[in-house]
């Protein structure tokens, strides 16, 4: 973070200095929200929680090493009172976001978004120092966390961006003006907040573009040309277009050639107006084609080598926790680990992942989807159709009602399919832990609500 003295902080905050707190007090480290985990030297933001209020731990954050407390109400600590945390918050990444030099890069769509910042945050290094989003710190509270980590140095700020409705994007792109917005694509995730359906997603995805600079100014506009949701965005851009696409075009950045391993890794030949060179990724899937071509585009309209950027993508590796995981257990049992999250789009991405994997046994471990309003019953009983056609030796399907209706649907597409219904992660557990061999492979997947990071860590443990 750039060093501010508390004064500096209520300036940016529209807050006041509580009774004791030195104005000259310096913060020269990030802020955080979680008094287990502040910085040395950094600052407390103090939030108000279902569970837990942070003002209640602002002593413990300061004995932790903190400086200085972002609060709303009085507590025992130096501190900066203000009306409102997270938008105190938002105040202060805007004051400091004017002080960086860094390019700013804001990623967002409905699938993707994590594992595309990964590889963007990984390719750009190679060019200078990145500052880059902390897992999926894409909302109102970690896209100001993630602005404050910048420093001076920061040559790009590469930025996950989440919405869940219209106006979110905006408000972020409020507090700090990207120069370059990549969309990715606009799926069914979060249809459930959006009362206009897939044409209400694409409006609030396009925000991001719409809040770049001109072309003139150096905006440029990271486009899938293949998505047409997508695509309909470059008018509503005032700054530079630059596409990309699974299919051979002249002008856009696009693979050839394109292979899978044994071990569901993609392989390809990346291509842009300026030449072409191999890649092959790290990450299982061939849906992660689109991600790596999408940062391509965006490493290529900033400049860097077509050879440089195909080195990068090869030489990336998985970096957040959850997202298509692939963990080896020393008996030879394989985890795909990837209950970080789910919508429709991304469960049949990592189904089709599964079937491109050679495996003694193939297994899937599915919850339910969340935030799918009236669109949940239909979504559930497709998966199942899905689970159905995948190949899979054995479908154990976690939770009840719209869990139910994937077993149902996947019992009604296939007779010979073995499928079992659990309550919980636990159950799941007891299902799995003992009648897995060496070879097999498990896909673990569901929106968090189903907790299913806990049947990973169950299963990894042992």
């Amino acid at each position: 973070m750039i060093p501010l003295t508390a004064t500096a902080i209520a300036e940016a905050t529209g807050g006041r200095l509580t009774a004791g707190t030195d104005p000259l007090l310096w913060v020269t480290a990030p802020a955080s929200i979680d008094s287990r985990r502040v910085h040395p030297g950094g600052l407390f933001a103090a939030l108000s929680g279902r569970h837990t209020d942070g003002h209640d731990h602002a002593p413990a954050a300061i004995a932790a090493g903190a400086a200085l407390v972002l609060a709303s109400r009085p507590v025992a600590a130096p501190a900066v009172q203000v009306a409102d945390v997270t938008v105190a918050l938002g105040a202060l990444a805007r004051h400091v976001a004017g002080h960086l030099s860094a390019t700013v890069i804001g990623i967002t769509g409905s699938n993707g978004k994590t594992s595309t910042k990964d590889l963007a945050a990984q390719v750009l290094a190679h060019h200078g120092p990145v500052t880059a989003t902390g897992g999926s710190y894409n909302n109102e509270l970690g896209f100001p966390l993630t602005i404050l980590h910048a420093t001076p140095d920061t040559r790009y700020l590469v930025l996950e961006m989440g919405a869940r409705g219209r106006g979110h994007l905006g408000y972020l792109c409020d507090l700090v003006t990207p120069h370059v917005g990549l969309v990715l694509n606009v799926g069914t995730a979060h249809i459930g907040q959006y009362p206009d359906g897939q044409a209400g997603i694409a409006v609030a995805k396009s925000e991001l573009v719409a809040g770049l600079p001109d072309a003139d100014h150096g905006g440029l506009a990271v486009l899938n040309a293949d998505d047409p949701l997508v695509s309909a965005m470059a008018d509503r851009t005032r700054a530079r277009p630059l596409w990309w696409s699974h299919h051979p075009h002249p002008t856009r950045v696009h693979a050839r050639d394109v292979r899978l391993t044994q071990d569901g890794r993609a392989g390809f030949t990346l291509c842009t107006p300026e030449g072409t060179a191999p890649v092959t990724l790290s990450l299982t899937g061939r849906h992660h084609i689109g991600n790596a071509l999408a940062v391509a585009a965006t490493a290529h309209g900033l400049g860097l080598d077509t050879a440089m950027i195909a080195q990068a993508l090869t030489e990336a590796r998985p970096r957040s926790a959850g997202r298509m995981q692939t963990i080896v257990r020393d008996d030879g049992i394989t985890l795909i680990h990837d209950a970080y999250n789910a919508n429709p789009d991304s469960m049949s991405a990592a189904l089709t992942a599964l079937t491109s994997v050679t495996a003694r046994r193939r297994i899937a471990v599915l919850g339910e989807m969340a935030e799918l309003g009236e669109h949940a019953a239909q979504a559930h009983r497709h998966l199942g159709v899905l689970a159905a056609q995948a190949a899979l030796d054995l479908l154990v399907v976690v939770g009840d009602d719209h869990a139910a209706l994937i077993a149902d649907a996947a019992r009604a597409a296939c007779d010979h399919l073995d499928i079992v219904s659990v309550r919980d992660a636990r159950q799941a557990h007891d299902v799995l832990h003992r009648g897995l061999h060496p070879g097999d492979l498990v896909l673990i997947k569901a929106s968090r609500a189903a907790r299913l990071e806990d049947l990973v860590a169950a299963l990894n443990d042992r």
